[in-house]
């Protein structure tokens, strides 16, 4: 029988990935409101308006309801159990998803379950000017909405005038994010501390370094399953991201240590039937390890290296759990020993002249086998005004690359950076491209660090 599945925020790059894994496995997927409606829009929805408008696109469905499900951050991963509540489908609780997207919620469980593996934190409310007399941290730290997406609003303070820098462009902002996230709060059973840091406070964070890697796993009936170890590299002297890669390349004791916390903090927030990744900073000097976030879904920037490594993304395991069955994920089942996603950053603002038609990366995806390319940008967009970029950069475009290794995914990456005909105006309109090629000649191997 053909099982229908509701994507909430579906798209068409993720769509394909979904069709090819599932194409003859009985299941027919439903755009559940499209990636523009709940999040490709300058500010955010209502909360409680997107559930009307996914409960109508529902109510007129007339064959079963047979799973909900989605892959990005706010709103999606949110509506995801409010509706699945409603039309008692199987999901995590939304309580369990609070615990990991609030981040105050979320530091608060993480100090009672793994002390040692939390940084110091404090909550504040950035409206109110006493409070930032009260703050106990010295600089540098950050600070950033309890509820963000993509580090939006995100900002590494070093001084008070730098703090106040940071406060005057959040609470010119942070209603974009804070008022539906209030939204969703008002669904949800929450403890009186934490409903007093609403959507429009903000968490401070100590500062925490080292090599950044994310554990993505899932939660079936109770038995928690890591299905992969992603490294994380950024540009250099930057906090926005080059690459995520696939497998990672730490000791196997740091990633089984790793392994063994994400349980124990999943485990402690009563997460279940639902897929989950975690981010953290390794210190190779002391050999510890901090958290640095929860996600409560699976990661669609892993998917396609997941494809390439493993033969499936990770959609199949959203899926499996979705329907309430134990996933079969298959491990190093694909055509490349490695993969990574590259992100195309600029790191000024400027006007989008050109950008690649179909047939140019057709042409390139036929000379870089083992690529794909995914174009965030239009033309004629004015950089600043996109949606969901972080504080320091704008995202113009991802590269997924399969390959033998990392040399071979850098030379790979290079050859897609010197053909793809992006173009913007104002200021250097290279700049992107020197910035890309320059970060992937200084690399550091985690191969040779780790001998």
């Amino acid at each position: 029988m053909i099982k229908n599945i509701f994507v909430v925020g579906a798209d068409d790059f993720n769509c394909k990935l979904l069709d090819d894994i599932h194409s003859d496995s009985g299941y027919e997927f439903h755009s559940l409101l499209t990636f523009d409606e709940v999040k490709g829009v300058e500010r955010y929805p209502s909360f409680d308006g997107l559930i009307d408008q996914a409960e109508s696109v529902l109510g007129h469905f007339k064959g079963s309801i047979d799973a909900i499900v989605g892959y990005w951050d706010f709103p999606v991963n949110s509506m995801v159990p409010v509706l699945c509540e409603k039309h008692n489908l199987v999901s995590p609780t939304l309580e369990s998803e609070l615990k990991c997207d609030h981040k105050y919620w979320s530091r608060c469980e993480q100090k009672k379950a793994i002390p040692e593996h939390t940084p110091a934190f404090e909550s504040l409310d950035p409206f109110d000017e006493n409070a930032v007399e009260d703050i106990r941290m010295a600089f540098p730290f950050w600070i950033k909405p309890v509820k963000s997406t993509d580090s939006f609003l995100a900002f590494r303070v070093n001084s008070r005038k730098e703090l106040g820098e940071a406060l005057a462009k959040i609470r010119d902002e942070i209603d974009y994010i804070g008022k539906p996230f209030n939204e969703l709060l008002a669904h949800a059973t929450v403890p009186e501390h934490v409903r007093e840091v609403e959507g429009h406070h903000c968490i401070i964070e100590e500062m925490i370094s080292g090599h950044q890697c994310t554990i993505e796993g899932h939660v079936y009936n109770g038995e928690i399953i890591v299905h992969g170890v992603i490294d994380s590299f950024n540009y250099p002297g930057s906090s926005s991201f080059l690459r995520y890669e696939y497998p990672s390349q730490l000791p196997q004791d740091v990633k089984d240590s790793m392994i063994e916390t994400s349980r124990k903090i999943m485990s402690h927030i009563g997460f279940d039937n639902g897929a989950f990744n975690i981010e953290y900073f390794y210190d190779m000097n002391t050999d510890q390890y901090m958290l640095l976030e929860i996600n409560p879904r699976i990661s669609q920037s892993h998917s396609e290296m997941f494809q390439f490594v493993d033969g499936t993304s990770n959609h199949q395991i959203m899926v499996e759990l979705a329907l309430g069955n134990k996933p079969d994920f298959k491990a190093r089942a694909g055509r490349f020993d490695s993969a990574a996603k590259f992100y195309l950053r600029r790191f000024a603002d400027g006007t989008v002249s050109r950008v690649p038609g179909a047939d140019e990366i057709d042409r390139i995806l036929e000379s870089v086998p083992g690529v794909d390319i995914d174009i965030n940008i239009e033309k004629g967009a004015q950089l600043s005004r996109l949606i969901e970029q972080d504080s320091y950069s704008f995202d113009l475009a991802n590269i997924y690359i399969g390959a033998g290794d990392t040399r071979e995914l850098l030379e790979k990456f290079r050859k897609v950076v010197e053909a793809l005909p992006i173009e913007v105006e104002e200021e250097d309109s290279r700049d992107w491209k020197q910035a890309a090629l320059q970060a992937s000649h200084d690399v550091v191997f985690l191969n040779d660090v780790f001998k």
